[in-house]
Formats: structure tokens, C-alpha cells, sequence
């Protein structure tokens, strides 16, 4: 089975993560999404964060109309900082039968070379990469690189940012959720102080 995995902290998880994973699956050769949870990307300040189980929730919540889109805590369980090629490393050992391709934004593919064991990860698995506005260049090297594919989705201009900033001042950003996820800040007061 061909799984993409598309990481993120998902704090927390909107409409545009999931049109994103909806499109792979649908539209491109992967058989399956896993949403990975990252417990604590080491470029972000940890404080934004709400607590791994709580924002795992908010994915679970908000895939359950999705049989092919799934939610992984993978993560959770490793050492942190963790690294993207630790990770795969250990996914790939757990899972052999799979084999495991990277979603990522092209703002992410800009600043790719300074992922530690970038390399590697080429190596060793394909990269989707969906289309996001963002500055800066695509290095030349990743440009029309094999093992990098180029996705027509639809570009998705929503943040967890935005929508943690509306919640604390009171907007309406319910449209921007699943029902679902919606349910469970609102129920939880998440994001208001």
C-alpha cells in the first residue's frame, strides 16, 4: 500500500488540511493519508501548543467521515525534538509492507535543504508536494527531481494561527473546522485566553 504522510502540529486541524489530504488520496496514486501529529516541531515555541492528546483528538474528530485519511500519534512515542528522517526510519521498520511517500507544502520544499538528513529522505522515499503562496525560491537540485512529485491542488490560503487568533477574539471561525473539531475546542474553550 502507497501511504502519504503528511505531518503537522494540527493546531489546531482545519478544512484546509483536510482538502489537501483529500485531494492526494483521491487524485493522486497514494492509497492512504496518515496525519502525523507532531508533538513539537523544533523551529515553533512549544507554549502555542495545546497537549499532544488533545490536538490528536481534534484530528480523529475531524476525520471520521474519511476511510482512506487517518490519524497517527506515531510520534508521540519517539524522542524529542524529533526529526522527519528519524521518524521515517521508524515507521518504515514498523511497517514494511507500506511504502511511505512525504507530503509537503512547496513552502516547505523551499527550505528542504536544511532538513536534517535531507538526502536521505530523497533516498528513500517520493515527496507530493501541493502548491502554497510563500517567498522565496525552490532550490535548483529539487527542482525537476525524480523522486519529487509537483500536485495540482488547490491552493488553500486558511491557518490554525488565524483561526487560534479568532477564537481568542471571539469570530465566528466555525466554517473553517469540521463540525466535529468545531465541537470539541468549543466544548474543551480551547484557544480563548
Amino acid at each position: 500500500m502507497k501511504v502519504g504522510l503528511y505531518f503537522g502540529t494540527f493546531n489546531p486541524i482545519h478544512v484546509g488540511h483536510i482538502i489537501i489530504a483529500n485531494h492526494l488520496v483521491e487524485y493522486s496514486d497514494l492509497d492512504e493519508i496518515w496525519m502525523v501529529v507532531t508533538p513539537h516541531n523544533p523551529h515553533k515555541k512549544k507554549s502555542s501548543l495545546l497537549a499532544n492528546h488533545h490536538r490528536f483528538e481534534l484530528v480523529y474528530q475531524a476525520l471520521q467521515k474519511y476511510t482512506k485519511i487517518k490519524p497517527s500519534d506515531i510520534e508521540f512515542k519517539l524522542p524529542q525534538p524529533n526529526y522527519t528522517v528519524n521518524t521515517l526510519a521508524h515507521i518504515n521498520e514498523k511497517y514494511p509492507q507500506h511504502e511511505f511517500s512525504l507530503i509537503m507544502g512547496e513552502d516547505n520544499l523551499k527550505s528542504f535543504h536544511k532538513w536534517k538528513n535531507y538526502d536521505t529522505i530523497l533516498e528513500n522515499h517520493t515527496i507530493y508536494c501541493y502548491p502554497r503562496i510563500s517567498n522565496g525560491e525552490i532550490k535548483s537540485q529539487f527542482e525537476n527531481h525524480p523522486k519529487i512529485h509537483k500536485i495540482d491542488a488547490p491552493i488553500i490560503e486558511i491557518s490554525a494561527t488565524l483561526i487560534r487568533q479568532g477564537i481568542k477574539n471571539n469570530k465566528n471561525v466555525a466554517p473553517m473546522l469540521s463540525v466535529e473539531t468545531w465541537k470539541y475546542i468549543d466544548e474543551m474553550n480551547f484557544y480563548r485566553k
